[in-house]
């Protein structure tokens, strides 16, 4: 992650520092088991324990330079330090036990960053469900006035869609959480069952129950796969606030500091940054989502053309997505929403978004439905044209006038029927204890 982007503890926990500090672990991991094991010596696991406790990670670079092979020169580095007892360290192991198993604990920890950013967005998005339940606003549909609807219903299915994606991610974690320390092919037959449960046990990893040689890459798939679609959800939320930000509507603000300014050549701008810049972090995790997938088809028990790509994609698809979800709650967090515009762009039409409900009282005293369309269309065209608001172009219209009385014209046109109804979705939702 760049440094713009980046979130301190997902830097801590992708560091190489801590890579290195899992390795070690891990091998030391290994020999304490297979010293209980009565494998190694008292002697030699007690000089390992004692002497191999850092890793120098410039020496380990040093030796990559020649060896070509991050596994091998981190041992080398380490084996350095210690005499005839070194020989105890990755025995029976292979490079992808230590490697695969040290990326879940680093996957399971960074995932667990972006679950505690998503849920205080969560947290956020009820709250605005409940605080603007009964502020009315124009629902749209093509981007065109549609029927009324409240910004807390809005906010609602914001709630709904991003509680689905903390329970995929979720189980992405779980999924991923997975080592295994199997050997070459991932046969155990150089290593054994109980080594793997004593190092799994320790790093509080589950087993992967039917590895090859590397744990299979439909665990890390579905993990970016959920990632992605988080970002499809950020998204969705900040499109809406880009375009309730437009001019020409003009519902709700991102924040906008004391000193922020918005455009360097035009002092009047107050741009919607913030929700951009959220748009287009989703588009990378929508891409890293196509490596994971890509990741998943190696070569019989192993190869590693999945390894240069996720050198890069999980640090990256965890930090954006940890980045563009706090990012996302701060802009609904400060949200600056503009009830009165709301109320005013719903009357804007002058009622015809109560057209539907029109056509439907006069279907409900009788008329055929293509007929009544026609005569509720045919007011909203004169409307439109300037010559009559539309209630007047209603009342006017002797065919109207034959199924409607004024009173169920006024009946029709009424602001709290067409919001009573949202109630079903509070009520699925565990939200009708609002205020």
């Amino acid at each position: 992650m760049i440094d713009r982007y980046a979130l301190p503890e997902l830097r801590e926990i992708f560091s190489e520092a801590r890579k290195l500090d899992l390795w070690l672990r891990i091998e030391l991991l290994a020999v304490e088991a297979m010293h209980e094991a009565g494998v190694v010596p008292t002697a030699d696991w007690e000089r390992i324990r004692t002497a191999a406790t850092t890793v120098d990670a410039r020496r380990a670079r040093e030796i990559e330079k020649e060896s070509q092979h991050d596994i091998i020169a981190f041992l080398r580095s380490v084996t350095e330090n210690l005499g005839s007892e070194g020989r105890w360290l990755h025995y029976g192991l292979t490079s992808s036990d230590v490697l695969d198993t040290a990326t879940a604990v680093v996957l399971r920890d960074a995932t667990a960053v972006v679950e505690g950013e998503l849920a205080r967005l969560v947290e956020i998005t009820q709250r605005l469900a409940r605080q603007y339940r009964a502020t009315p606003m124009v629902g749209r549909s093509h981007g065109i006035h549609a029927e009324p609807i409240t910004f807390g219903f809005k906010a609602a299915g914001w709630f709904a869609e991003l509680t689905r994606d903390a329970d995929r991610l979720a189980r992405a974690r779980s999924q991923v959480a997975v080592g295994s320390i199997s050997g070459a092919v991932g046969t155990h037959a150089n290593v054994t069952e109980a080594v793997e449960r004593h190092i799994l046990a320790g790093l509080d990893l589950e087993a992967d129950p039917a590895p090859t040689q590397v744990v299979s890459r439909d665990r890390h798939a579905e993990l970016l796969t959920a990632l992605a679609i988080l970002g499809g959800s950020l998204e969705r939320i900040a499109i809406e606030i880009r375009h309730l930000q437009r001019t020409e509507v003009g519902e709700a603000f991102e924040p906008f500091g004391s000193g922020q300014q918005g455009s360097s050549a035009m002092p009047h701008k107050r741009n919607p940054i913030l929700a951009e810049r959220v748009s287009g972090m989703a588009r990378l995790l929508r891409g890293d989502a196509l490596i994971g997938l890509e990741n998943m088809a190696l070569w019989h028990e192993r190869d590693i053309s999945h390894s240069s790509a996720e050198r890069f994609v999980f640090e990256r698809a965890l930090g954006v997505a940890a980045y563009a979800t706090r990012t996302l709650g701060d802009i609904l967090d400060g949200l600056e929403v503009d009830a009165d515009r709301m109320a005013r762009n719903l009357d804007q039409l002058g009622g015809m978004v109560y057209s539907e409900a029109l056509l439907l009282a006069m279907i409900a005293k009788g008329a055929d439905r293509q007929s009544a369309y026609r005569l509720v269309q045919a007011a909203a065209k004169r409307t439109w044209a300037g010559e009559a608001t539309f209630r007047e172009a209603l009342g006017s219209d002797p065919a109207v006038g034959e199924w409607l009385t004024a009173d169920e014209i006024d009946r029709a046109m009424d602001l709290e029927h067409h919001l009573a109804g949202i109630a079903v979705t509070y009520r699925a939702l565990g939200l009708d204890d609002a205020p």
